[in-house]
């Protein structure tokens, strides 16, 4: 069986791609993966030695700027991004049986799978952006809702409209440059009636939560059995655990200044810090013995040998870190990670921060909270991180063979 699958974003977008490609070759799949031109996430993908087929613009150059994308700016890489994908993925999907989108509002990957005949799958990594009578959508460029309205349904209506702003023409214009006819609801195409929900159910409960038949497989993970750094394995070796802080792919969206509130913080708690460079460049205030700077390391192994895990409520970061069982503090900033803060609050297992801008005693309080015994007996309980699923991509692979009638490969469990 070949399998294409397609995202843009950050790595929390790429990452499960390249757990699940692991998964599929392990069955015997042959796998290919569109994606941002970045660096680190070619070389995450040759970890599963599945090469990168350039899509887009890199990730890096759109979000670390001066500041903050515009409206505009998302307009215009929306129209980018749809002609990129029925570009790269009409050339890339030679000779594959399926093609699994993921990733920013993947506008463009259905519309190519159609055209050449291929069994279409739109994944998701959390709920926070599939219509719901339970919950607001997410800000979007375009009209803005009314800030009166309450109606759950109106607002997801609006959502719609949003979407369509942002991709509908470009879409259409492509679709009937290859004898496609036109589409009214972009979401609800790109979404179809049954994605998939590639998150843990302990941490992203579903059922009952959208108005789509969502098919939960479990959250992607990446086996990682890297070794940490010499110099990484010495600074925890130096002494007690430490409270690791970083903002992954974050840059213009980190909270200003959180290096300096973050190392002030914990240690106001007599804690050493591990800072993680990441792409909002995290770097010590001082030249003090109790702070280490670290980049692209195996956090699986890392997070079960630190005190607390500050960040940003990625869905990666936030299930990573519920799997080593250790207490999170969730400063989020962006899109679903609100709603990865409020998870970790609601299961005891850490804290939201949920002011925006962060100082050394809001931070204290919430590192306080995350470091208490209490806290840490949750996090660490079976509950909580022995629960928690880690064969969600072997679920997914599985699954895609069974979609296009293919007999899964004897001895795969």
């Amino acid at each position: 069986m070949r399998v294409l699958m397609t995202t843009w974003g950050s790595r929390g977008d790429v990452e499960p791609l390249a757990g699940l490609a692991a998964a599929l070759r392990g069955l015997g799949a042959d796998v290919r993966v569109c994606a941002p031109p970045d660096e680190e996430f070619a070389a995450l993908l040759a970890r599963v030695g599945v090469p990168l087929v350039p899509l887009g613009p890199s990730v890096r150059s759109i979000v670390a700027g001066p500041g903050a994308p515009t409206a505009e700016d998302a307009f215009r890489l929306a129209r980018e991004l749809v002609a990129a994908r029925f570009e790269t993925l009409t050339a890339a999907a030679e000779g594959c049986d399926v093609l699994l989108a993921t990733g920013l509002m993947p506008a463009g990957a259905r519309d190519v799978a159609e055209k050449l005949g291929l069994h279409y799958v739109l994944a998701c990594f959390h709920i926070f952006g599939l219509p719901s009578r339970h919950f607001r959508p997410g800000r979007r460029p375009g009209t803005p809702s009314p800030q009166d309205e309450t109606d759950y349904r109106k607002l997801w209506e609006q959502d719609a409209q949003r979407v369509n702003g942002l991709y509908r023409e470009a879409l259409n214009d492509h679709r009937a440059a290859i004898g496609l006819p036109p589409v009214e609801n972009v979401r609800d195409h790109v979404f179809t009636e049954r994605p998939w929900l590639a998150a843990d159910p302990t941490l992203c409960p579903s059922e009952g939560m959208t108005e789509l038949d969502v098919v939960p497989t479990g959250a992607w993970i990446l086996p990682d059995d890297r070794p940490l750094p010499a110099d990484l394995e010495a600074f925890l070796d130096a002494g007690e655990p430490p409270v690791y802080v970083g903002f992954g792919s974050m840059a213009a969206h980190a909270p200003e200044g959180i290096a300096r509130v973050a190392v002030e913080a914990s240690r106001a708690h007599g804690r050493r810090v591990l800072l993680a460079r990441g792409w909002a460049g995290l770097a010590p205030i001082d030249d003090g013995e109790d702070c280490h700077v670290v980049g692209e390391v195996n956090q699986q192994a890392l997070f079960r040998r630190v005190a607390a895990v500050v960040h940003h409520g990625g869905a990666g970061t936030t299930t990573t870190a519920a799997v080593a069982g250790v207490p999170q503090v969730v400063v989020p900033r962006i899109a679903d990670q609100p709603y990865w803060a409020g998870r970790v609050a609601e299961l005891g297992i850490g804290a939201a921060h949920l002011d925006r801008t962060p100082t050394v005693d809001s931070l204290s309080a919430a590192l306080g909270t995350a470091l208490a015994p209490g806290t840490r007996a949750r996090a660490g309980a079976g509950a909580v991180a022995g629960g928690i699923r880690t064969d969600g991509a072997t679920v997914a692979a599985k699954l895609l063979f069974e979609a296009v009638g293919r007999k899964v490969p004897a001895g795969s469990g």
